[in-house]
């Protein structure tokens, strides 16, 4: 292969040469336009143009021992006047794998430097260059492809160091157990990477329990088949395969594996007791223990559901047996779940079957189910007494007599023993029990209220015990019925009715101690012969209304109602009711005590004194009162000077212009300018007396303010000077208040109009607008005779100067 590859080198050589010598020899300066430009060329025909050389790929065996080796040899077919320079550039030169390829650069041989390796590397993708010593590049770079050849240099290889299958007992041959895989780094489209399978050894586990070929492999693929039959679990669980794989279709190199196949296993077998027949005991009134095991034997896979049993019970109709499966031993255990009684039955015959959870394989023999025989005996044993009801029940009436039986025969004993009875709890004492009959009679009567009664159930305790001293207990749990034991009790015994009204009443109820149906609904009624001035309406099951019949005087009258209940027998009472008959008011009270009072028997002396004794005690109050405010309203509390408010009497109101630069006494300082005198005097009064003393302004009466709503009543203004110089801050703050509260003046902060301010003066004015001649009426010239002080003033009025500025103009 080597001699080829250096023919074809030889040839592509000789090949360049001849095409370079068959090239016209021409300078560059020549050749450099035609090249670049070779449609510029005119007159001298068509002009040849160079073409590249593809080279093929260059094909290397890979492992040479001849390095290094010359692979080919690049040459340019062009004619330079200088030396050229040969580089080579590339994965397997100057790029990983570095230092592969090496090229002469004075001859352009390229050669290997080192042994190939195809699987590390299957090809080398090059490129060389032509340059001139300067490094100019001559020429386009050439692309060289090498190839690398590959040999048969790696053994094939198992991919798993052990192959596990399984294959199920008794297949048939040409069941798929499992398949193998092989692998080889030689070039996969060679016969260096074909590989054939083969099987050359079998083992039986255990060793020789089968000793023909039982398993063949496809030689192409790897899949593992069974090729005979006999293949039984219980024989033989498994088998040890030596394998081979060999590529260039198994004459080349050779790798070994493993293989294990398991032989699985079918329900085949079915379980069998081991013994058939068991004998076990019992004791009556117990239940959930274990009274015994029974045994089976199965040659199927121990572990597996084709192993494992489940049991059941062919005659057990009273459900007293229950048998489970133990996961580990696959024993069945028997149980009881449900008491036995020994005197019931002492001896019990049980049969039992057994089978796998997973269903019989049709390769089975076609048996019956095994079957087992268990004769479980009763233990006697001691029994606590029984009840015959729990708890024992018993309805009785609250009033029952005592020594009334109440319950008996209430208990036996399995066993016939004699018992013995006795109360071990009632906390109200009523009841006995006899010792050895257990008869529970009525040691007194019962009472419903009692706290140990809840939903009218009294409970207590007894306890019975054999001759062995087994005891049991039981709740007795007694029911009372009411009994009408108290008659009904009315209420209230007193009230009033309005004289006069045919709708007012005394509502009437009445208060029970029993309990129902006992007592409510109550009726109400007045006896015959007293029914003549009253009569009772009923209301509702408790309640009624006592109204009279014709209308009665005022004063207190005595009427008798009975009022009875709903008890079997029916209980009645009767109770005097005090009505009080008055005069009432629209809310339907009495109108006074005092009219109530005179009509009793109080005497009327005593309340007379009362009633004189108060009204002279309130006509002392009101005397008191009135000097006390006339006093008050004509002190002087407080002077000028001393910064407080100073009136001469309560009606002095009156609203004040304050002087600047004064701080006197506010409203009532009477060194201020009355704005009295603003007043309108049309406004006034005709009525002597009713003005205040100099001005025309009316006694007790505001000036009407026309810039405010004045058709609401306004606030009593606290006018009243303090008794005390402190209190000038209460008063100011009263004063604010009642002002700020009257709707009859505008806010705080609104403009001031005062409505009149005076009318002009009968005198004439002293204008000289209201004159009625012109400043040219006037003769000024009598100014000239005052003096020097006044030459200038006759100047400006002077007629023929004022003209001589009007004519001048502006």
């Amino acid at each position: 292969m080597a001699g080829r590859l250096l023919v074809v080198c030889v040839l592509g050589t000789l090949l360049c040469q001849v095409w370079s010598s068959a090239e016209p020899h021409r300078s560059d300066e020549e050749l450099l336009p035609q090249a670049l430009h070779p449609w510029r060329s005119q007159g001298k025909g068509m002009v040849r143009v160079k073409r590249d050389w593809i080279i093929p790929p260059i094909r290397v065996s890979e492992n040479s021992k001849q390095v290094p080796e010359d692979l080919v040899q690049i040459k340019s077919d062009k004619i330079f006047t200088g030396e050229v320079i040969y580089k080579l550039e590339g994965p397997g030169v100057d790029q990983e794998p570095k230092n592969l390829f090496e090229i002469d650069d004075k001859t352009g041989v390229i050669r290997s430097k080192r042994p190939l390796d195809r699987e590390k590397h299957n090809s080398f993708t090059l490129k060389a260059f032509a340059l001139s010593p300067s490094g100019e590049r001559l020429e386009n770079p050439t692309t060289i492809e090498i190839v690398v050849l590959d040999q048969n240099d790696n053994r094939p290889a198992f991919a798993q160091s052990q192959f596990v299958g399984t294959v199920s007992e008794f297949s048939v041959p040409g069941t798929s157990v499992m398949s193998v895989l092989a692998t080889d780094a030689d070039d996969p489209m060679t016969e260096n990477a074909a590989l054939s399978y083969s099987i050359i050894g079998q083992e039986s586990i255990p060793a020789n329990a089968v000793t023909k070929t039982m398993f063949g492999i496809n030689n192409q693929t790897g899949a593992i088949y069974t090729r005979d039959v006999g293949l039984d679990r219980e024989v033989v669980k498994g088998f040890r395969l030596k394998l081979q794989v060999a590529d260039m279709g198994g004459m080349g190199l050779t790798s070994e594996g493993v293989a294990i196949i398991h032989v699985s296993d079918i329900n085949n077998h079915a379980p069998q007791f081991s013994p058939a027949s068991y004998s076990m005991t019992a004791v009556e009134n117990r239940y959930d223990y274990e009274i015994g095991r029974v045994n089976v034997t199965d040659r199927d896979d121990e572990g597996t559901r084709n192993w494992e049993a489940q049991y059941s019970i062919s005659n057990n109709a009273d459900g007293h047996f229950s048998i489970s499966t133990d996961p580990t031993t696959n024993q069945g255990i028997l149980t009881v779940v449900k008491p036995l009684d020994y005197e019931a039955q002492s001896e019990h015959i049980l049969t039992l079957t057994v089978e796998n959870l997973s269903p019989l394989s049709n390769k089975a023999p076609n048996l019956p189910l095994s079957t087992a025989k268990v004769v479980v005996t009763v233990v006697n044993e001691n029994e606590a007494p029984h009840f015959r009801e729990e708890p024992i029940q018993i309805v009785v009436l609250e009033s029952v007599l005592p020594g009334t039986l109440l319950k008996s025969n209430f208990a036996f004993d399995p066993d016939n023993s004699d018992l013995r009875y006795e109360i071990i709890r009632d906390p109200e004492r009523w009841l006995e029990i006899n010792r050895d009959t257990g008869d529970i009679t009525a040691r007194r009567s019962f009472n419903m209220r009692s706290p140990h009664v809840k939903n009218n159930i009294y409970t207590a305790v007894v306890k019975v015990t054999d001759a062995g001293g087994v005891s049991a207990t039981a709740t007795v749990a007694i029911t009372l019925k009411e009994t009408n034991d108290f008659p009904p009790q009315l209420f209230p015994l007193s009230g009033s009715v309005c004289k006069g009204s045919s709708s007012s009443g005394l509502v009437l109820t009445a208060v029970d101690e029993d309990l129902p149906p006992q007592a409510a609904p109550f009726f109400f009624e007045i006896p015959d012969d007293l029914s003549v001035n009253w009569t009772v309406v009923q209301v509702n099951s408790t309640h009624s209304v006592l109204q009279p019949v014709v209308e009665l005087e005022a004063g207190e009258y005595a009427v008798t109602v009975l009022v009875s209940d709903s008890g079997s027998p029916a209980l009645g009472a009767y109770a005097q009711v005090n009505v009080t008959v008055c005069s009432c008011d629209s809310f339907g009270d009495c109108k006074s005590v005092a009219g109530t009072l005179l009509g009793s028997s109080v005497g009327i002396n005593f309340l007379a004194l009362i009633i004189i004794m108060a009204s002279i005690a309130l006509l002392l109050l009101l005397l008191l009162l009135a000097v006390a405010l006339t006093s008050c309203g004509r002190r002087h509390h407080i002077k000028k000077g001393t910064g407080l408010l100073v009136g001469e009497s309560e009606d002095d109101i009156r609203d004040n212009v304050f002087n600047y630069d004064e701080q006197g006494g506010g409203e009532e300082d009477e060194n201020a300018f009355n704005i009295d005198l603003l007043w309108n005097p049309h406004d006034a009064p005709s009525t002597p007396g009713s003005f205040y003393p100099g001005s025309g302004i009316p006694r007790g009466k505001q000036p009407l303010r026309k810039d405010a709503p004045h058709n609401l009543p306004s606030p009593t203004y606290p006018r009243r000077p303090p008794a005390d110089p402190t209190d000038i801050e209460d008063y100011i703050n009263d004063g604010l208040e009642a002002a700020d509260n009257d709707p009859n003046v505008p806010p705080y902060d609104t403009a001031l109009i005062y409505d009149y301010e005076g009318e002009g003066s009968l005198a004439g004015s002293l204008s000289s607008i209201a004159s009625g001649s012109s400043d040219e009426d006037q003769d000024y010239d009598y100014l000239n005779d005052w003096g020097p002080r006044f030459q200038k003033l006759a100047n400006m009025y002077d007629p023929r100067k004022i003209n001589a500025m009007q004519n001048y103009g502006p």
